[in-house]
């Protein structure tokens, strides 16, 4: 079987390219796709690739992915020092995830540096841009594979 892993992104990462490109650089939700398909094939593992600024929608999306994928990145966005809902529902999915952010939450604003995402999270990579992608489904699959 092959792995598959269920990269999330949340509100406003539609908007990456034009959205204040001094902190998360030039680079459109488009390419970093790109960026995690060559990466999912040179480690032969699928993925699927999913945004939506609703946080509704986000908690649906986990929910599908159990059973289906074998863990998850995400990218929760704003909702990562908020959403008391998506983290209820990673702790619910029994899924490994991969909690991504683009710029270093921890040297930004007081209110950034919170994550509601970490407590349930295998771990967290953050600061490294759109980078952070190909290193997520590294760290990621290295999970799977030693938990297997």
């Amino acid at each position: 079987m092959t792995c598959s892993i269920l990269i999330l992104n949340g509100p406003n990462l539609n908007l990456l390219g034009t959205r204040q490109p001094e902190v998360y650089g030039a680079t459109t939700l488009a390419d970093i796709e790109s960026l995690c398909q060559a990466k999912a094939d040179a480690l032969g593992i699928k993925i699927i690739f999913a945004q939506s600024n609703h946080e509704g929608e986000l908690v649906d999306l986990l929910h599908a992915a159990r059973g289906v994928h074998d863990g998850v990145i995400l990218n929760a966005g704003a909702y990562t020092h908020t959403s008391v809902a998506l983290m209820d529902a990673i702790s619910s999915i029994m899924l490994p995830v991969v909690e991504l952010h683009l710029s270093n939450i921890h040297a930004r604003e007081v209110f950034r540096q919170k994550s509601y995402v970490a407590p349930v999270a295998v771990g967290q990579i953050c600061g490294f841009g759109a980078a952070g992608y190909p290193l997520a489904l590294d760290a990621i699959v290295s999970y799977i594979g030693e938990k297997k």
